[in-house]
């Protein structure tokens, strides 16, 4: 019944996890940034994730980390995580892959809440790589893991049942890549 446009869903993501966490967890959801980002809190300012552009599958990869993320993470920015940007070599694009697992597999469960295509990303479009095989089955290995055992992250279930409301997702609905 829920049926709009992208950007419609966009708002109502960033509306649903303002309402869920800007006070709880002093976090903000931000669109249209150049790049994505997450800013952690500092000097009595919120922790801001900043998704890039007005992409919804950018905003739900980036909470998707976050979700995920321990509170010392949380403290630093973007995680502290490494990134090599494109052009990665193979072993650096598996060692990618590897800790991506998990971060794909709750994006892949919010965009089935939010009816919203999902897309594998291999984030390395530069040496024109796609997603390993391996990696596709891994992630979905996760998910099913993620949606079989009522085991996602507890931020990442408070937003998979929040969008499923407002969207009108349905457990029953099929999930593909």
């Amino acid at each position: 019944m829920f049926d709009c446009s992208e950007q419609e869903k966009l708002d109502k993501v960033v509306e649903c996890f303002n309402g869920c966490f800007a006070e709880p967890e002093n976090t903000l959801l931000k669109t249209g940034a150049k790049e994505p980002f997450y800013l952690a809190a500092k000097d009595g300012n919120q922790a801001i994730i900043y998704s890039r552009e007005d992409f919804l599958s950018s905003a739900l990869h980036e909470i998707a980390h976050w979700c995920i993320a321990g509170i010392e993470r949380r403290n630093l920015d973007d995680f502290g995580y490494w990134y090599k940007p494109e052009g990665r070599s193979q072993q650096e694009q598996s060692n990618f892959e590897s800790v991506e697992i998990k971060p794909q597999a709750i994006e892949w469960a919010l965009s089935l809440a939010c009816k919203h295509n999902f897309n594998l990303s291999a984030d390395n479009l530069v040496k024109g790589m796609q997603a390993s095989e391996a990696f596709r089955q891994n992630v979905e290995h996760q998910l099913k893991e993620y949606l079989n055992n009522n085991s996602l992250p507890e931020r990442a279930k408070i937003l998979f049942e929040a969008f499923g409301k407002i969207f009108e997702y349905s457990m029953e609905e099929q999930y593909c890549v």
